[in-house]
């Protein structure tokens, strides 16, 4: 969803994307790039320069995910909270010794 997002603004260079999103390394950024062009979300547009230059972008179908993808970031805002207040008050009962 991340890197879906990264790219919502148009289209944008590897390392561009490494630092719009911070704390994903190059290989993974890479892996999850080549996914989601193999599921046709993302296109890749590599120029015919020296030195190369490559860009990303959405296709017209992963362009698609962008709205559901703001929904889920507003419920979470919205509700991120009460999340972590129930993961806290579920840990006493988890970490409580069984027998």
């Amino acid at each position: 969803m991340v890197v879906l997002y990264g790219l919502s603004r148009g289209p944008v260079r590897h390392g561009e994307l490494a630092e719009l999103i911070g704390g994903i390394s190059r290989k993974v950024l890479t892996q999850t790039l080549r996914r989601l062009e193999a599921h046709g979300l993302v296109r890749r547009h590599a120029y015919a320069e020296v030195p190369p230059r490559v860009e990303y972008e959405l296709t017209p179908l992963g362009a698609t995910l962008i709205d559901p993808i703001h929904t889920l970031t507003e419920w979470a805002r919205a509700n991120g909270d009460a999340v972590l207040d129930a993961l806290d008050a579920a840990a006493p009962e988890s970490a409580a010794p069984s027998g």
